[in-house]
């Protein structure tokens, strides 16, 4: 077994990104500086990601060695890049604790999508995703998400002379169960002191946290909502995600139902087909009433298989059979592949094997 390092963290220091602007000018006041010094070092941080005080190269020697003295910057480090012969790019980022998550790079034609993680390992057990075999260890804190986004642009202008254009909440993790965190870091990602991303070309996606469903919407955010489905059936849905045991989908309708109430926003349901599973007419049905509860399309997915083969791709056939009947009935419904599988970066393939 590989052992797990986890490196000593200098609880003397500050990391400067949990401060506000605020905080950071009543800093350089006490300390007998100016006070624009703090907006200077936050366009560093945030608009200019920088990963160390030396990179600031418009505030003084002096001034640096006076925030080396007092803070860290716990920037991630991405330890370990792999590319995919469809171009996609799979991140191992290690945290400044010596945890390690992964993110995803998918170029296509007229767009590059960041998917980014939320947790380290998650909690929910879902039975299908490699991720849920890795234990819950932490939250991700609003800059080491912020920072996997910021990597990725890096990356997207340099490995293929393009702009990211849409970041997916799809990664490790779920969420909603770190929804403070999500929710402050999209703030940062899209703010002009930030890197200025569109609202609209962000989605998260959840497994169906009713409660969180209905918080998220009072919010009124402006990204897009996605959930992950793959089955309309409680008795089949609780077979494969023991969320749905403590959010039914009776319970999970109303929370879509307020959320486009409150919201105007479209649900995407994001569903894989299996053999065996949810591979009948009847189970096709369901998901045709579930989806008309609110205005929505569906995502049908490729599946990735993990390690045991438990869990099998369904006949092209039954996609088919899904397909027409969503979109006969007025659903838009798009069949995706997956991408980057031959490097584990596929949905469901994220389980730290680097």
């Amino acid at each position: 077994m590989q052992a797990i390092t986890i490196k000593m963290i200098d609880t003397a220091k500050r990391d400067i990104r949990k401060l506000k602007l605020e905080e950071l000018k009543a800093f350089f006041v006490e300390k007998g500086d100016k006070a624009f010094r703090a907006q200077q070092v936050y366009e560093w941080l945030w608009q200019k990601s920088a990963k160390s005080f030396d990179q600031m190269t418009n505030i003084s020697l002096e001034t640096r060695d006076m925030l080396k003295a007092n803070f860290v910057i716990n920037h991630i480090k991405v330890d370990n890049m792999q590319r995919s012969t469809d171009g996609t790019i799979k991140n191992a980022v290690t945290l400044h604790d010596g945890l390690v998550v992964e993110s995803v790079l998918i170029p296509a034609e007229k767009r590059i999508t960041a998917c980014v993680s939320s947790q380290v390992g998650c909690s929910l057990a879902c039975k299908f995703c490699a991720t849920a075999r890795l234990k819950r260890q932490r939250n991700l804190s609003v800059d080491e998400i912020y920072d996997q986004v910021a990597a990725i642009k890096e990356q997207a202008e340099v490995f293929f002379g393009r702009p990211l254009t849409n970041i997916v909440f799809m990664g490790m993790g779920e969420p909603m169960l770190n929804y403070a965190n999500v929710m402050a870091a999209i703030e940062k990602i899209t703010s002009p002191k930030g890197l200025n991303m569109a609202s609209r070309r962000i989605t998260v996606s959840t497994v169906g946290i009713a409660k969180m469903i209905k918080k998220m919407a009072d919010d009124n955010p402006k990204f897009n909502l996605a959930v992950s489905l793959h089955a309309a059936l409680n008795e089949t849905r609780s077979s494969i995600m023991p969320i749905n045991d403590t959010n039914p989908l009776e319970e999970l309708a109303e929370a879509l139902q307020y959320w486009y109430q409150k919201t105007k926003s479209k649900v995407t349901y994001e569903y894989v087909v299996w053999k065996g599973v949810n591979d009948t007419p009847t189970d096709a049905q369901a998901l045709l009433k579930f989806a008309k509860l609110v205005p929505s399309k569906v995502n049908l997915i490729e599946y990735n298989p993990i390690d045991d083969g438990e869990f099998q791709q369904a006949d092209e056939a039954v996609l088919d059979m899904y397909m027409d009947l969503l979109e006969k009935n007025g659903i838009t419904t798009r069949i995706r592949k997956s991408r980057g599988k031959d490097i584990d970066a596929a949905c469901g393939q994220l389980a730290n094997k680097s």
